[in-house]
């Protein structure tokens, strides 16, 4: 799943895409590095960042959904949002997924978006606004933070079928990096068999996020790419199978080498 920054201010500066001909160049070289889906973003999550108006992200987004959906017609698009009228446009425009990193949190009308399109749905963890939900100030958990994220994302799963998901769209991610400190990060992937037990198949993001850095002894953006490959790789023999980054084609070669070497 390539990642596609319609921001200029995402937390890493290189990922920040402009415009509808910079995503095409972008989406050529990711897909040719082995991307099956494409993530098209409008705001950034990062902490701090300026929330966006709904009218100003689609605004961002909508044309680079639909020209990519024109340009390759067999690689879906997903569209990053927590807001309901921007999913909608971004559907109108041909995107297949809708990526809500509340979960449905903040904007609950996102369900009924998913359910009358038919759009896929990865239903992320996270905790509290746009702007703070990769900040270390909404962590509060209590003596099993896994447990704890996989009961809220199971009741974000029983929100959406509530409302007509069909369950056999619904994707998990466990949010790494957001409302997590780097101790929580990595005990989400060293037990991703709990929330593979819901039933659902599992997304992991770790690209180049802090909790990588941090783990490698306080790395900056640019060289969290090994740790990045490395945390996927873990995630895939732990049995996620989709994985949002923003290097595709070294990711894709790490894990076509890691599947066929295992058991």
């Amino acid at each position: 799943m390539g990642i596609l920054n319609l921001t200029p201010d995402s937390f890493w500066e290189a990922s920040r895409t402009a415009g509808v001909e910079d995503a095409l160049r972008r989406a050529a070289a990711m897909i040719e590095g082995g991307a099956d889906l494409l993530d098209v973003g409008g705001e950034s999550t990062r902490p701090g960042a300026t929330p966006v108006p709904a009218e100003q992200e689609a605004e961002r987004v909508v044309p680079v959904v639909r020209a990519l959906t024109r340009e390759w017609p067999d690689v879906p698009v997903s569209i990053d949002t927590v807001k309901a009228s921007v999913a909608a446009a971004a559907v109108d425009a041909g995107a297949a997924v809708l990526n809500d990193v509340s979960a449905f949190r903040i904007d609950p009308a996102m369900a009924s978006v998913a359910a009358g399109s038919g759009a896929g749905v990865i239903l992320m963890h996270s905790r509290g606004p746009v702007d703070r939900m990769a900040a270390y100030d909404t962590v509060a958990y209590g003596a099993d933070p896994v447990g704890e994220i996989t009961a809220e994302l199971y009741g974000a799963s029983v929100r959406a079928r509530a409302v007509g998901v069909d369950p056999g769209a619904i994707v998990l991610d466990p949010g790494l990096g957001f409302s997590k400190r780097t101790t929580d990060s990595v005990a989400v992937l060293r037990s991703l068999d709990r929330l593979l037990a819901l039933g659902y198949p599992v997304l992991v993001g770790p690209s180049r996020k802090r909790f990588i850095g941090e783990v490698a002894g306080g790395l900056p953006p640019e060289e969290r790419l090994p740790g990045t490959i490395a945390a996927c790789v873990a995630a895939l023999l732990a049995g996620a199978r989709l994985f949002r980054v923003h290097d595709v084609a070294p990711v894709r070669h790490a894990l076509a080498v890691a599947e066929a070497l295992a058991p």
